[in-house]
């Protein structure tokens, strides 16, 4: 089944108007959710609208409210929601450009391809995207769509372009508050060289695939385990090994570097250095 489109409309650069299609980069097919069941009964459980002292509402009977301050609220129809929002246009015009890896990452939320939409449309796509990468430069501008308005990053990708989302200004926390107690002395040298040499042994080039969500792994084995077990119950196996282990030994830092960096030279049954995230090769 083909993808469906996120967006259709047209990349405007001053006269210029690309039609193009945007496409979600990214899913959520791993992930586990759960429902709530009742123990007693094996029923789910069902949430109700409930206003102390009254009980249950009709749905019919809510409207949406901004808390101005406590217990105080704005009302507000559905209709004057509706009026004031942004309509979906179908242009994104590029207002700004900026230098590759300006922007701080924090500000960076989703990502999205653009693809030509058409044969027509690829010639000046590619244009585009290679003035883009030439110049080294990030496009900027703001996307209409289902009723809100975002803020938008859009770079080369391959022999597309990605378009990224970002956050407003008043989204991002400034993180300097939480430094502030952090004291500013420089390490010592040969701690330095050492954690230095210990990422050095460490380094690869990235590759998504070769990490695994092991919590979500050791949820669909658990779950598998009970659907398979007559008692509906599944023994749970200590995963990190010996359970007897003690964990409250102090280490200087200097001998933990050391024995790590020194670790990584001998050779052992396991490669010391792999990630224990890391999937496994199959043949």
């Amino acid at each position: 089944m083909a993808a469906r489109a996120y967006w259709q409309g047209q990349i405007r650069l001053a006269l210029v108007s690309i039609p193009v299609e945007i496409y979600t980069a990214t899913k959520s097919g791993a992930k586990i959710s759960f429902n709530q069941i009742h123990e007693p009964s094996g029923k789910r459980v069902k949430y109700e609208k409930v206003v102390p002292g009254i009980g249950p509402i009709d749905t019919d009977e809510i409207i949406k409210g901004y808390e101005v301050s406590k217990g105080e609220y704005v009302l507000l129809e559905d209709e004057e929601i509706e009026a004031v929002k942004i309509e979906s246009r179908k242009t994104l015009e590029l207002v700004q450009f900026v230098d590759q890896g300006e922007i701080d990452p924090l500000y960076f939320e989703k990502p999205y391809y653009v693809a030509p939409k058409d044969d027509l449309a690829e010639e000046a796509f590619v244009v585009l995207r290679e003035a883009l990468r030439k110049a080294k430069k990030v496009a900027l501008g703001q996307l209409s769509v289902r009723g809100s308005e975002k803020l938008v990053a859009i770079k080369p990708c391959g022999k597309g372009l990605l378009l990224e989302t970002l956050r407003y200004a008043d989204e991002v926390r400034a993180g300097q508050s939480f430094f502030d107690d952090i004291d500013e002395a420089k390490p010592k040298k040969e701690l330095l060289d050492l954690a230095t040499t210990l990422i050095d042994q460490r380094s690869a080039p990235f590759d998504a695939g070769e990490f695994e969500d092991r919590y979500v792994d050791a949820l669909r084995k658990l779950i598998d385990k009970k659907a398979k077990s007559k008692s509906g119950k599944a023994i749970i196996e200590d995963a990190d090994g010996d359970a007897g282990a003690s964990g409250d030994n102090v280490i200087d830092l200097m001998a933990a570097l050391k024995q790590s960096v020194d670790g990584k030279k001998k050779p052992s049954g396991s490669s010391p250095g792999k990630s224990a995230g890391k999937r496994k090769k199959s043949a």
